[in-house]
């Protein structure tokens, strides 16, 4: 009798461990989808990879083109001298065409002055060669972000280290909303503008309690934070996360295999915003993205 009972635990635990082992391996593949995608997303026409500039406007007018006299220099090879103007009026920019160099949006010659920023939904994106660009704003100041699709970066990129994928660092949070909280963020450009926090995620490692300020959006909150790892490993200006909407009692989880790049760390054309003070952690986050480059 006692050796039937003991068999019948042994069988008990392994088929626990055999169910353990396949809802691990599952959470390694979603993950490793998850990463694929992610390579795919930065290697796309609007990913960050084939960033080539980021020129700051100035009131009034705005030349452009590959020619050294021009106020915004378009790279040489992949532009002609001159290729139109740009023009900045209180807060409105409008491109105007020239007749010695074809752009196009929508696939069409631009052949009148075309206004690209403000913009409804999505940015207005022209196109000349190989190069694509399009109005930002950060604070009171306006830039063109310049893309190439032939970019040296974008044809150097071989993948992102990763630490190994461990459940451990899926974390379960509590959100706590911050209604009408404004805080500061520092972007790495030095520039310093207002956002609206929605809310605080709390969570526990090791008996000690942590929280991480969010913006984004409910359904898919967005947090900057910056951890000891920071100093070697990853990414020294923070990395990114984003997290699902929390649950009708306030619960989600914090999915730290996930935690990836901002875009200056594959570019020196981004403005990426840097950890607030509340988001540095004192942890050491053994999990997601790798520092990757020198930027």
């Amino acid at each position: 009798m006692k050796r039937v009972i003991l068999m019948q635990v042994l069988l008990g635990a392994g088929f626990w461990a055999s169910s353990f082992g396949q809802a691990n391996n599952a959470y390694e593949k979603t993950i490793e989808a998850w990463q694929q995608q992610r390579l795919a997303d930065l290697k796309k026409e609007d990913g960050w990879l084939n960033l080539a500039g980021l020129f700051w406007l100035k009131e009034g007018e705005n030349s452009i083109g590959s020619d050294a006299k021009n106020d915004l220099i378009f790279p040489e090879e992949h532009s002609a001298g001159f290729i139109g103007k740009i023009l900045l009026q209180k807060g409105n920019v409008t491109f105007v065409p020239t007749t010695q160099a074809p752009v196009q949006y929508q696939a069409q010659v631009l052949t009148t002055p075309l206004p690209i920023f403000p913009y409804e939904n999505n940015p207005i994106v022209l196109s000349h060669q190989s190069l694509r660009w399009f109005v930002i704003q950060r604070g009171d100041k306006y830039a063109v972000r310049l893309r190439d699709v032939e970019s040296p970066f974008l044809k150097s990129f071989h993948g992102i280290p990763t630490f190994s994928i461990d459940s451990t660092w899926r974390i379960k949070a509590k959100f706590v909303p911050t209604v009408g909280r404004k805080i500061s963020i520092l972007d790495i450009t030095g520039r310093t503008y207002l956002q609206e926090s929605l809310g605080k995620l709390v969570f526990t490692i090791a008996g000690i309690e942590y929280a991480l300020e969010t913006t984004g959006t409910m359904q898919s909150l967005f947090i900057v934070f910056g951890d000891v790892s920071n100093q070697r490993e990853t990414y020294g200006g923070g990395r990114f996360l984003e997290v699902a909407e929390p649950n009708a009692e306030g619960f989600t989880y914090l999915d730290f295999n996930k935690a990836y790049n901002p875009p200056c760390a594959f570019t020196p054309f981004a403005t990426c915003p840097l950890p607030t003070k509340e988001n540095k952690l004192s942890l050491y986050i053994t999990a997601g993205e790798k520092r990757y480059g020198t930027h």
